[in-house]
């Protein structure tokens, strides 16, 4: 147990354009090496990008995708006499919300091509409509808790 206070979260400002925490949030999880401004230049080109190709306003796309994205359950290790077990579990929102963001951005960063603006439009628009590789590791991750679903006793 820790001797020092607990750290405690002042949480995010909203950003200037579409004064939405979620998308500070996202804007600081893509950031390297503190480049605030290119992240959010990033950010608001992509929005761009997404609102002329769907056809909706921007904010709804990205809040749509990053919904679609988030597991619902984890398989975590569990150490039971000598065995090692996946055992599934239940995901608080805040970790939900922090998986969608860190896969997207992975996600789109992998992808071959285009500029950073576009790539992460275009890993967006895909998770808004339920396909990419974001969606393709919440899947995986389903699957794998449905397959050690057996084990689910050994959560504590």
């Amino acid at each position: 147990m820790g001797r020092k206070k607990k750290s405690i979260d002042r949480g995010h400002a909203p950003d200037t354009k579409f004064n939405s925490v979620t998308v500070t949030k996202f804007i600081c999880r893509m950031m390297l090496q503190g480049k605030k401004s290119v992240c959010t230049r990033i950010m608001y080109d992509a929005m761009d990008v997404m609102q002329k190709k769907a056809g909706v306003p921007a904010i709804d796309v990205f809040n749509k995708a990053l919904e679609n994205a988030k597991p619902a359950v984890e398989v975590k290790s569990r150490r039971v006499g000598g065995a090692t077990y996946q055992v599934p579990i239940e995901i608080r929102d805040s970790r939900r919300e922090a998986l969608a963001m860190r896969w997207i951005i992975n996600a789109s960063r992998s992808r071959s091509g285009k500029a950073m603006n576009e790539k992460l439009a275009d890993e967006l628009l895909d998770a808004f409509n339920g396909t990419g590789t974001a969606i393709k590791k919440k899947e995986d991750m389903h699957k794998m808790a449905e397959a050690n679903k057996a084990f689910a006793h050994y959560k504590w």
